[in-house]
């Protein structure tokens, strides 16, 4: 057995169902070995799209996501989907090919030191050397992969050393259970919650990735507790719960950050600042924080810790529970009233092109509740965040970590993959689309039914609000497309585009019953980006 084939019985040992990627010179033992493999290699038209793939699937389902590239330019780009994956949390194993041993020590053609590349945006990164460490290497980024908080890691794999003749087996799997929350921790929380005047909870992507959600309803439930989520935390507690306070995160005065103005203890769980930064709900830094997370706070200034309850995110909120006394009525309830009437406003809209409140109003009118969505990086996904509303998690995916463009089309591949029985829809606009709408190919060749819809406004929607915001005028953000539904037929996919009100509910439902690819090519009105922000900025609490 060679090198090559160890580390492909690494890879099986850890239960990996996908590699997606792209061969190359420098993999080539590693895609022979896995012709003899149950894994399936998913050939992607660029390793961004690869990487984003993995980001998904390891999102979605907890297992690290692999994606494969051969050495220097392959490998560089997939350092985008890489670092969106490691900064959001998602669990990763990034493989490479490299040069032979014998040329890493010197300049030579498409080498570069990807171990320093990688280093920065992964927890933890290797180059094997010898053929004798694949098992400890393999076993080694999974388990720090999958270990809280999850995120990307790296492995370069020589061609030479591929190669090599080895007789090893791969090492047991054996992932660590979360500890026991402190007892003498759990009774401080339950102490200060019951003492609150009004408590506030914000919940966050550890929630999802500890599986906790559940335990969180029932938690603000019993104790009458208001919620905010992160972007990233959409649907951890139903929007239909009496205590969801649904997104926060729009970084303006609106309905959440008014909740926190008001809150004089904020329970932070599973919280990760790179989530929503604390300078922006605790400008003040005077209020009682309550930390329940598997692992430490980070170090801010805005977020000095009172209690920090460590361990099982589920116990704690459990132990918790038993202890503290129950709030009778939060004052917030005018918030989520607001919130509910601001999404209703809309759903009649007969204005044409369509404004972000009706396509959101009707994109959830037409998905079952447990579908799910991917969505992109831009003006989109502030309304998306603020408006589409999750009764479970992980069926709007946003990327808010690193907040990466280009990641709805290869990550709602990958989501079909994964749940091939429920409707996969990528929300992007049309920058975000094009920067990996090559993957299309990918859909069309593996039979991957997801619908693609394209919020076109010709321009960068996001960065053109911020300038008029800012300096009132705007700078380089407009482009032109290309014609998305020829652009569709061009796959062998299929194209639809709203030419009018009131269509785009049924071209939805016409495109989800489709057994093939869709994109539609949506206009989008978002002269209402700057009346949100008026809006917001003018807010009157209404409590």
């Amino acid at each position: 057995m060679n090198a090559a084939r160890l580390f492909v019985k690494c890879l099986e040992n850890e239960g990996v169902e996908y590699i997606f990627g792209i061969p190359g010179e420098e993999n080539l033992d590693l895609m022979d070995a896995l012709l003899d493999s149950g894994i399936r290699f998913i050939t992607t038209r660029h390793e961004q799209g690869a990487a984003f793939m993995a980001d998904v699937y390891g999102r979605l389902t907890g297992r690290a996501g692999v994606c494969l590239s051969t050495l220097g330019p392959g490998a560089t780009n997939l350092v985008t989907g890489v670092a969106d994956a490691n900064l959001d949390h998602a669990p990763l194993v990034a493989i490479a090919g490299q040069a032979g041993t014998n040329r890493l020590h010197k300049e030579s053609h498409q080498v570069l030191d990807l171990e320093q590349i990688f280093r920065p945006v992964t927890k933890y990164t290797s180059r094997v050397l010898s053929p004798g460490v694949i098992p400890e290497v393999v076993r080694k980024a999974f388990k720090i992969a999958q270990s809280e908080k999850t995120g990307a890691t790296f492995i370069e794999f020589p061609e030479d050393v591929a190669k090599l003749p080895v007789e090893s087996a791969p090492l047991p799997v054996n992932q660590p259970y979360p500890p026991e929350p402190p007892q003498q921790q759990v009774e401080r929380a339950a102490r200060l919650i019951s003492e609150a005047r009004n408590p506030m909870i914000l919940a966050g992507n550890g929630v999802v990735r500890s599986g906790a959600w559940k335990h969180l309803a029932e938690f603000a439930e019993q104790l009458n507790i208001p919620v905010a989520n992160t972007f990233m935390a959409k649907g951890v507690v139903p929007f239909r719960n009496r205590t969801s306070l649904a997104s926060a995160g729009l970084q303006a005065n609106d309905y959440i950050s008014i909740g926190f103005s008001r809150a004089d203890v904020i329970l932070c769980i599973g919280y990760d600042l790179v989530e929503y930064h604390p300078y922006l709900w605790h400008p003040t830094r005077d209020r009682s924080i309550i930390h329940i997370d598997h692992t430490q706070a980070e170090v801010d200034e805005h977020y000095n810790v009172t209690v920090g309850v460590l361990g099982d995110i589920k116990h704690s909120l459990m132990r918790i529970a038993e202890l503290a006394t129950p709030h009778q009525g939060h004052l917030m309830r005018p918030l989520r009233d607001a919130l509910i009437e601001e999404m209703k406003q809309h759903r009649d809209d007969p204005g044409f092109p369509v404004k972000p409140q009706k396509i959101i109003w009707d994109l959830r009118t037409v998905l079952a509740l447990d579908d799910i969505v991917i969505c992109d990086v831009g003006a989109h996904k502030m309304w998306m965040a603020r408006m589409f509303r999750c009764e479970y998690p992980n069926t709007c995916i946003i990327s808010n970590g690193f907040a990466s463009m280009g990641i709805a089309v290869p990550g709602a591949i990958a989501a079909k993959m994964v749940a091939p029985d429920r409707a996969v829809v990528a929300v992007t606009g049309d920058a975000g689309f094009l920067m990996n709408s090559q993957e299309i190919e990918t859909a069309m060749r593996l039979k991957i039914a997801i619908v693609i819809l394209v919020w076109n406004d010709a321009g960068y929607g996001l960065i053109e609000w911020k300038q008029m915001e800012q300096f009132k005028r705007t700078s380089s953000v407009e482009f032109s497309n290309p014609d998305f539904v020829a652009y569709a037929e061009s796959f062998g996919a299929n194209g639809y585009r709203v030419t009018g009100p009131g269509q785009l509910e049924g071209i939805l439902k016409e495109a989800l019953a489709q057994p093939t690819l869709s994109i539609i090519d949506c206009p989008v009105d978002y002269s209402e980006n700057l009346k949100l922000t008026e809006q917001l900025g003018n807010l009157v609490c209404p409590i």
